[in-house]
């Protein structure tokens, strides 16, 4: 028998292409267009071709940034994992602080980037700032605009005590969906609590922890509000990220053909790591299922 396919299906999900179209796919294609052209002012363009994208990988400025990227994102992956865990082990599991402490860890996800950063700009301030000012009082060095070191740690533990929570929340609910069955059987076994992590509740909150660390990556990969607004940049350029340092350029500058090139390359490095995770991930879900 020929079963009639329905396709009415499709116009359910019509308004959402339309709104990606607009709000991804044409903004795209116009970075695309300023990549390979140039232009001398009274909207005329002339073809460039790849010349901008030559000139951005031979740029040392933009090597400089994607190594300053990359370590910072891998200095937060490496904190807030491994924090968010712990985090999410020593929660209660039900009752009122359960939900109190949910509440609590859900409270920084709701503050705007541009909030944070004024936060943390304001709080290491050696004036009027909390942290600046005990620092200061205590004889320890702290002006995170004139020093390299204090500007990387404001940044980083700005970052932490961001988005730390949202791991926390990820990994607590996958710890919650482990059946009790396992504690029990371990109990009977006499396991070890690190046996416990190790052979129960890490490999059953893995695909969650995939997530958050393919989540942070990106968030962090794409930085700019929070330490723009904390140092700007500095001091020098060494919080200058990948995002600070694109903006610089094509607003700054108005190097709309590099900035337009350096988009796209940016564009597709956080595009080839997120599809490893999600290669990854799925590899995993394929794992688990057999």
């Amino acid at each position: 028998m020929n079963k009639t396919v329905n396709q009415k299906a499709w116009f359910l999900i019509l308004p959402v292409l339309v709104l990606v179209a607009f709000s991804a796919v044409i903004p795209l294609m116009t970075v695309v267009n300023y990549s390979v052209q140039d232009t001398f002012g009274n909207n005329q363009f002339f073809w460039a071709g790849i010349d901008w994208f030559r000139e951005m990988m031979d740029t040392e400025r933009m090597w400089d940034a994607l190594g300053r990227q990359i370590a910072f994102s891998a200095i937060i992956l490496a904190i807030e994992i491994p924090l968010g865990i712990f985090v999410a082990l020593n929660m209660p599991k039900r009752g009122f602080w359960a939900s109190f402490c949910l509440v609590l860890m859900s409270l920084p996800l709701l503050i705007p980037w541009n909030v944070v950063g004024t936060i943390w700009q304001i709080f290491g301030r050696v004036d009027i700032g909390l942290l600046g000012y005990t620092l200061d009082a205590m004889g320890i060095d702290y002006n995170y605009t004139q020093n390299f070191y204090a500007a990387w740690i404001t940044v980083i533990v700005m970052d932490v005590w961001h988005w730390t929570s949202l791991v926390a929340l990820l990994a607590y609910a996958g710890l919650q969906s482990i059946p009790d069955a396992y504690y029990q059987a371990a109990k009977i076994d006499q396991a070890s609590r690190w046996a416990v992590f190790r052979f129960i509740e890490l490999p059953k909150i893995t695909g969650v922890l995939m997530i958050a660390i393919l989540l942070r990556f990106m968030d962090s990969f794409m930085i700019y509000t929070e330490p723009f607004v904390v140092t700007g940049g500095g001091p020098g350029n060494s919080t200058t990220f990948l995002s600070i340092d694109l903006v610089k350029m094509a607003l700054g500058q108005f190097d709309l053909g590099p900035a337009a090139a350096f988009s796209i390359m940016y564009y597709l490095v956080i595009l080839l790591i997120s599809y490893v995770f999600y290669t990854v991930m799925t590899n995993l879900d394929k794992r688990d299922g057999h």
